[in-house]
């Protein structure tokens, strides 16, 4: 019998879970490529591994007692990692990363061309996700790294296994129709009768912008709910209402029509690189974070975290 770590990897996911869906959102594949792949699993062990009870899926006693030994094989293969980079002096090693649009095309461009410059041994392949679903993907290790924030007025829920590295802190501005506002600095209270383009609730961006503006005295007016910041501006500069930008995100392409203005109070977050405890002795992965921060302080980003 010979087993799959691939599939033993989706087994693990689907005990954890329990639906096939869950498990196919948590590694990134869709909902019939882990059907198919949990169905070959059973034909491999020649045993009945799980059953259906409805929308949910329960382990077999032979599935959990494989998902147990799964735990165990995946974990060492995972040390078998780490050593393998340690006696070869970490130059040599291959990452994935998850990443959004602002820190794919702010930060990693430069991280990763300096990177390869010095250590060419490191490759680093990313996924672009939404950054609330980042961090469970590191622990569910179909990550290695990924990119995190925490909002001065919204942090981040946290796993006891996982770390972070704080590689950038960023501030965000206002942006309105050109000629909407007459200063260069505003407090928040002062977008409160303009209409708003903002994120979802669903989204980390959404909520903390919302608790944000909440804290200034009021609720923000949304007229459009969108999530890609690209968008928010496009709409922005079409005078359809007003946003808020991050220092990472003024570096996307900024449409006509559009005033960033900054605000007073500041309002910051932090954006950290997220890693299992268990890799913490990772050359390779602490080479990446130290590139990323070098890009981030050559744009003027500090590292000073934005938390409470």
């Amino acid at each position: 019998m010979e087993l799959s770590l691939h599939r033993l990897r989706m087994l693990r996911e689907l005990h954890r879970r329990g639906t096939v869906t869950a498990a196919a959102a948590a590694l990134h594949y869709t909902a019939s490529a882990v059907s198919q792949q949990l169905a070959q699993l059973e034909r491999d062990v020649g045993a009945k591994l799980f059953e259906r009870l409805g929308r949910r899926v329960q382990l077999t006693e032979l599935g959990i007692l494989l998902t147990e030994h799964a735990e165990e094989i995946l974990g060492s293969v995972e040390r078998a990692t780490l050593a393998l980079e340690e006696a070869q002096g970490s130059m040599s090693a291959r990452l994935t990363a998850g990443v959004w649009a602002s820190v794919a095309s702010g930060l990693l461009p430069t991280a990763l061309t300096a990177l390869a410059a010095d250590y060419p041994g490191i490759q680093v392949r990313t996924k672009e996700l939404a950054p609330e679903a980042t961090a469970d993907a590191v622990r569910d290790g179909s990550l290695d790294l990924s990119f995190v924030i925490d909002y001065s007025d919204a942090p981040m829920e946290w796993s006891d296994g996982l770390e972070r590295a704080v590689v950038a802190v960023e501030r965000l501005h206002a942006a309105v129709p050109a000629g909407a506002l007459q200063s260069a600095t505003v407090p928040l209270d002062a977008l409160a009768e303009h209409p708003w383009i903002l994120a979802s609730p669903k989204s980390h961006f959404g909520r903390a912008i919302r608790i944000a503006c909440q804290r200034h005295g009021f609720q923000p007016k949304i007229n459009h709910e969108v999530e890609e910041q690209s968008t928010a501006m496009a709409m922005v500069g079409a005078g359809l209402g007003v946003t808020l930008v991050s220092d990472l995100g003024l570096r996307l392409l900024r449409p006509p029509g559009i005033d960033v203005v900054a605000l007073a109070p500041p309002l910051l977050r932090t954006v950290s690189i997220a890693y299992r405890r268990t890799e913490i002795r990772r050359p390779a992965l602490h080479l990446v974070v130290a590139a990323v921060q070098k890009a981030a302080a050559e744009l003027g980003l500090g590292t000073e975290p934005a938390l409470p």
